[in-house]
């Protein structure tokens, strides 16, 4: 991994707590901003310093929207600089504990996963001497907040993390503007504050998102989502249907009183087009259909080709039934509708999926599909011309899912009268 030094702001970081430092005062640490703005990094390295430091056999939490997730885009950054400066730790995998020595010291670390209300319930009765709390934007109020009740040690600090949200979430209005009542240090960072990241990577990122995405994601703003969903699409981004493709997927969003929609992908040259559709309004049409009539709809719209699965809407229990009795291999969708929408978005303008011509029904839907202006303070999209929608987003979030990955930033120096020295040397 390249080591470069690190930004200013990376230093504040690493290092607020220190003796010395203008902001040992504080605490608590919120650092938001743009993706690859190397917060996380800086972050995780200074809470496992903080704590290996000023602590000795205390417990701390480590908490993500999910803990694959924490392993993945904290531990598996950060424990590799702490090796480094002299750390060294064991894991219990069953538990969701790390144990972690520095300079003579033990402390022990709790993974969580803070999914959805009920994970607040797992982090009640332990106490803490800190908690790290990776992507908070993402996770509950309830949650967060239990998290931080925990921390009753004398000492103890609060460390947040996290992409931009819209100016409702309760995040921002509880912690980013009221960071000075509550004595909270906040760091707000851009991709400039990643000196890891060259200036083709910062374009590479601008080209990449688009509309309230590019907003949050690559300038750090907390701003509202208005207007059209995908609102970089245009009609000349349609495609023909190639000639031939090495595999198949179908997408589904069922419906009763609601349309139905279910889309044909294959792929071709590394790209997955949307061939074909099949749509029906039961409005429009004045009669529903049964989960049979679907099943032999979807089976036309497969033809002969060699489904792999069948991407069908969760909640669609009876229709994923059906399909399965009659032998098609089903995968129920993964239904984040935000991250769904993000990837989406994602595929869309970087060209990894191609809406063909034929789809008339994707294509209006496109135009259509808008940013809910009544849910002020909450990102919701409109319940309506969201079927088409629905049963693409279901593709890409559950065939082409997200990567991760970072970008590795280290090394500090002496700066106002503090010291941080260089990572690789014990502090």
């Amino acid at each position: 991994m390249k080591l470069t030094r690190l930004s200013e702001k990376q230093k504040i970081a690493v290092s607020w707590w220190m003796p010395g430092s203008p902001y040992c005062h504080r605490e608590a640490i919120l650092c938001d901003g743009a993706v690859r703005s190397g917060k996380t990094l800086a972050m995780g390295v200074g809470f496992f310093l903080w704590a290996g430091s000023c602590f000795k056999e205390q417990q701390f939490g480590l908490c993500g929207k999910t803990v694959g997730a924490l392993r993945r885009n904290v531990l598996s950054e950060v424990l590799p600089v702490l090796r480094g400066l002299g750390f060294s730790w064991s894991e219990r995998r069953s538990e969701n504990l790390l144990t972690v020595r520095f300079r003579g010291r033990e402390n022990h670390f709790y993974l969580f996963g803070g999914l959805d209300e009920r994970s607040a319930d797992l982090i009640q009765g332990i106490t803490f001497a800190g908690v790290l709390l990776d992507e908070a934007a993402l996770m509950p109020r309830s949650f967060v907040e239990q998290a931080c009740a925990r921390c009753s040690v004398a000492g103890s600090r609060l460390w947040f993390n996290c992409n931009p949200a819209g100016p409702g979430h309760w995040l921002y209005k509880a912690w980013v503007l009221e960071a000075e009542r509550r004595n909270c240090l906040r760091l707000h960072f851009t991709m400039e504050d990643n000196p890891g990241l060259t200036p083709e990577i910062r374009a590479r990122y601008e080209k990449l998102y688009t509309g309230v995405f590019y907003k949050r994601f690559v300038l750090g703003q907390w701003v509202q989502a208005e207007g059209r969903v995908y609102d970089f699409f245009t009609p000349d981004m349609a495609g023909a249907a190639p000639e031939s493709c090495d595999l198949w997927y179908i997408s589904c969003d069922y419906g009763t009183v609601n349309p139905t929609s279910m889309g044909l992908w294959g792929r071709h040259g590394g790209k997955w087009y949307r061939v074909k559709e099949f749509y029906f309004d039961s409005r429009k049409e004045r009669r529903q259909m049964t989960d049979g009539e679907y099943a032999q709809a979807l089976g036309k719209l497969a033809g002969a080709r060699d489904i792999r699965e069948v991407i069908v809407d969760p909640s669609a229990a009876s229709f994923i039934e059906v399909l399965r009795r009659e032998g098609w291999r089903v995968r129920k969708a993964q239904n984040d509708v935000l991250a769904g929408i993000r990837l989406t978005a994602d595929a869309l303008k970087s060209g990894k999926i191609v809406i063909c011509q034929n789809c008339e029904n994707c294509l209006r839907e496109m135009e259509a599909y808008i940013w809910d202006p009544a849910c002020r303070g909450q990102d919701r999209v409109r319940k309506e011309f969201d079927h088409a929608m629905d049963d693409m987003r279901y593709f890409v979030s559950t065939v082409l899912g997200g990567s991760g990955g970072g970008f590795g930033v280290w090394t500090a120096a002496r700066q106002g009268g503090y010291e941080t020295k260089e990572f690789g040397r014990v502090l």
